[in-house]
């Protein structure tokens, strides 16, 4: 922030440092461990008075000095170019912090620099024990440097006390110093082994060849013990958030610990096997390929040091993106723009949106990634994004996986960063948000005669709206199949609930012309339940015709898992098909009563928003297969599942097969979080901030300008409660249900979920009433007290919950047995009702019965089921009141 930026994209993201650096590590170390080989290789010649062991002593210091003193002096000057431009400020920090640190290092190698060129320009001209003396001298001005440098990189890892004191001996003996000291030595003298291996390969005597082959084989495998045990010692005292970041918690490190692990097995191998006696020619290669193996294992072992400190550069002082950690909050109240010294843009405008977007990217972005560029190209990451996708990426980003920075800055500052990824880098249009057109669609009120009519038939949806997961060859979360629930009621002065002697039976109308399309769909849906669980646990299976069984517990005749779906076969879009329900005599086949309801459904689920892709029917509706392998790609990533491969096989799963979910009755494994805690306690971590319901609008059918719109009943349309009047935003309902997995015993899984999502509603998690999902929702008599009318339409039902599933709205009855749903409309469309592919499609009983879209029995219209008007409240307190939501209202 207090440095300009270098604008290298392509070659950007670390790209220089990266190759600079390894190679220089390459050859620094072997500087080290080299020094130590050629002295004693030298001893070696004079005791053995070998003239051939002196002679390759000598040539191999000519390569030595060559290497490390043109090349590695080079390449270390090329470091501190490239860390000044593209991190000047952690470079700074290392300066100021251990400036005389470095001076005495400087030092060092100065001494190592005239050791080197003393050693090689007097190799038998000088008495030995002096020679072998400046050898010596090399090899422990080399191993100071080591010791030197080694403090400040471990710095960087494990800066341990050094955050607290500020004592420079803190931050330079650190936690890591030893460990990675010793380690650092053990792989300097396994190098010299496999530059041993180069030189002798070129040894024209035979015999000799192989003998100082095996001589350098020694090097490579003897201290490749010691470097285990070391490893396991330096592990063990990285920090804790680091070492979970190298053993696995980053999916980008895994392949470099892998590497690491399976290159030090090929490079013990391969030099056992290089000591076997074979001519020069096949040698000679094969030497300088275990030395460009000798390469990739310091590299993988460095790229693992290094991206084990992430978010940081400096471990919890500095972020990778160079920005102090303490200066994190001042930023996102103020704003990035406004505290960075080398921006142009200072305020934001529409005018310049995509051009602070472009300043804010330099900022927080290039200095991980490119663009078009071979390192953490940040075009294929984003490509699937739209802005709010995008947005809502750099809002989660950082929160569970840390291995990035967060996001600092404004909300308006990161939306100018979504812009600028979208429309510049991608250089996608975006649109103006337009309501999706419906159509208006016709329909009958079937037809009652309170004069000669005996009975009334009730039918109703149990859930506001069922969503579905038409990705089945992919995945399935929420399988097709409504559930109808029916009550006959015999009408008199005493009207009485009909459970013998009856048969209800449904058919679906919904538009499908060819019966046999939709039983194929249910198929391929149903599969996937069938092999994951029992078929009947929890769906039922139904066709598209069929009869009721009764529940006598509930008094209640119920239809579970008719399969609809929202559009038919020629692509019709219908969220709200009817379902005719038919009572008929079980003796005498009379029928009793007809009636039809709507069977609410939607695949309006809005995965697409974030995984990319586009809707799969007709652009309006449905899960593409681009969005399901993106989500399968992700959980795999993440998680280290194997689904994708799965369902490549033919093998697609059911989400709660893995995932406990009360609304299938699966339960799954009971170790995971349950299905609805896992998947909004996830998603809670990118949509927060959202005004109202814009979170839940952003995955579920709920937005007032969606093709779905599932909000139908009088909460919404006549006193504009939205989803967070009952549930809460985003982050109070996801932490209900995480806490109530909490204290089942889920402790890590759900606090690690928890540890970033702060409550809107109330004050602190303590505040948050547990629940567990579908069996515990907001109760309705939170509101409406005594039954009567709230006091205001500012009160809130969330975090009061039923204490028993059967006082869940959708479950409970009177004291008669009357289901609460079958006069009040479903959960989500209570009457009166307004839905936008026709006013009164979801009133359709109110209509039937009393031609008016109340309740039924509202505005004292008892006689529906009573045969004439009523003087006492027999079902709830409040009833004769007359209706308050009056059509004019609306």
């Amino acid at each position: 922030m207090n440095y300009p930026v270098w604008e290298l994209y392509t070659l950007g993201g670390g790209f220089w440092i990266a190759v600079i650096a390894v190679l220089h590590v390459f050859v620094a170390h072997f500087a080290i461990g080299g020094g130590l080989f050629l002295v004693l290789t030298e001893k070696k010649g004079y005791r053995e008075n070998s003239k051939q062991i002196l002679d390759y002593t000598k040539k191999h210091a000519k390569f030595f000095m060559l290497l490390t003193l043109v090349f590695g002096a080079v390449t270390g000057v090329g470091i501190w170019f490239a860390i000044s431009l593209v991190s000047p400020a952690p470079t700074s920090r290392l300066i100021h912090t251990f400036v005389y640190f470095w001076a005495i290092e400087w030092v060092f190698f100065m001494a190592e620099i005239v050791a080197i060129f003393v050693y090689y320009y007097t190799f038998g001209k000088m008495q030995r024990d002096k020679h072998l003396l400046v050898g010596w001298l090399y090899f422990i001005f080399a191993w100071l440097s080591l010791f030197m440098i080694n403090g400040i990189i471990a710095f960087m890892l494990s800066p341990g006390a050094w955050l607290e004191t500020g004592n420079v001996w803190h931050a330079f003996f650190n936690p890591t110093f030893w460990p990675a000291l010793f380690f650092r030595t053990f792989i300097a003298l396994m190098l010299a082994g496999l530059y041993g291996f180069v030189t002798s390969s070129w040894i024209k005597d035979p015999d000799f060849r192989e003998r100082m082959i095996r001589y350098c084989a020694k090097w490579l495998i003897l201290p490749f013990a010691f470097l285990i045990l070391s490893g396991l010692w330096y592990l063990s005292a990285v920090p804790e958030g680091a070492k979970a970041m190298i053993l696995g918690r980053s999916p980008e490190i895994v392949p470099f610990f892998r590497a690491f692990i399976w290159l030090s097995i090929i490079i013990v191998v391969a030099g056992l096997l290089f000591s076997i006696r074979m001519p020069g020619s096949i040698k000679r290669p094969m030497a300088f390929v275990l030395l460009f193996i000798g390469l990739l294992y310091m590299g993988s072992f460095e790229w693992m040091r290094e991206a084990g400190r992430r978010p940081y550069v400096i471990y919890e002082f500095m972020y990778s993106n160079s920005i102090p950690v303490e200066m994190e909050q001042e930023i996102n109240e103020k704003g990035i723009l406004s505290l960075a010294k080398w921006v142009e843009n200072r305020e934001l405008t529409d005018e310049n949106m995509l051009s602070a977007g472009r300043e804010i990217f330099n900022l927080q972005c290039i200095s991980c990634h490119s663009l078009d560029g071979p390192l953490n190209d940040i075009r294929p990451m984003t490509a699937k994004f739209g802005v709010y996708g995008m947005d809502s990426m750099l809002n989660g980003m950082g929160k569970l996986y840390d291995y990035m920075p967060r996001f600092m800055g404004t909300r308006q500052e990161r939306l100018a960063l979504a812009r600028f990824i979208v429309e510049d880098i991608h250089g996608k249009e975006v649109t103006e948000h337009t309501p999706a057109e419906v159509p208006v669609l016709d329909f009958d009120i079937p037809p009652f005669d309170p004069d000669q009519d005996e009975y009334v038939l009730l039918a109703w949806n149990t859930l506001g709206l069922k969503c579905i997961t038409d990705c089945d060859d992919y995945w399935s979360l929420l399988p097709p199949g409504n559930t109808i629930y029916a009550q006959l009621v015999r009408r008199d002065f005493l009207p009485e609930i009909v459970l013998d002697d009856v048969v209800i039976t449904y058919q679906v109308d919904d538009g499908f012309e060819n019966p046999a399309d939709h039983v194929a769909f249910w198929d391929n849906a149903h599969s996937i339940v069938g092999r994951e669980i029992p078929r009947n646990v929890g769906l039922a299976g139904l066709g598209m015709q069929g009869e009721f069984k009764l529940n006598e517990n509930l008094m209640t005749f119920v239809a579970a898992g008719i399969p609809v779906v929202p559009y038919s076969d020629d692509g019709t879009i219908n969220p709200y098909p009817f379902i005719h329900v038919e009572a008929r005599d079980k003796n005498t086949g009379q029928v009793l009563a007809r009636t039809k309801t709507v069977a609410p459904v939607a695949a309006e689920m809005g995965c697409k928003t974030c995984h990319g892709g586009e809707w799969r029917v007709q652009g309006r509706m449905g899960i593409s297969a681009e969005t399901a392998s993106d989500v399968l790609r992700l959980h795999d990533r993440r998680n280290k599942t194997d689904l994708m491969a799965r369902a490549q096989a033919g093998n697609p799963v059911l989400c709660q097969s893995c995932h406990p979910d009360p609304l299938l009755n699966a339960t799954g494994d009971p170790e995971l979080l349950n299905m609805p805690a896992a998947l909004h306690g996830f998603h809670a971590h990118y949509l927060t901030d959202r005004q109202g319901a814009e979170a839940c609008n952003a995955c579920h059918p709920s937005d007032p300008d969606s093709l779905t719109d599932c909000k139908r009943g009088v909460h919404a349309t006549t006193i504009n409660l939205d989803c967070t009047s009952c549930h809460g935003t985003l982050e109070d309902h996801a932490l209900t249900l995480l806490k109530g997995e909490y204290e089942k015993g889920k402790t890590l899984r759900a606090e690690r979920l928890m540890r970033n999502i702060e409550p809107r509603l109330v004050v602190s998690l303590e505040d948050i009433n547990p629940r567990t999902p579908w069996d515990q929702q907001p109760d309705c008599l939170t509101c409406h007290q005594d039954f009567g009318r709230p006091e205001s339409h500012e009160v809130s039902a969330f975090n009061v919950w039923n204490d028993d599933v059967g006082e869940l709205y959708r479950l409970r009855s009177d004291f008669m047995g009357l289901m609460c749903q079958s006069c009040h409309g479903a959960t989500h469309a209570e009457y009166p009702s307004l839905n936008k592919y026709g006013r009164n499609r979801d009133n359709v009983q109110p209509m039937q019965y009393q031609g008016e879209p109340y309740a039924i029995g509202a505005n004292n219209n008892c006689a529906v089921c009573h045969v004439m008007e009523m003087d006492f409240e027999a079902h709830h307190a409040g009833m004769l009141d007359g209706t308050r939501n009056r059509l004019d209202s609306y």
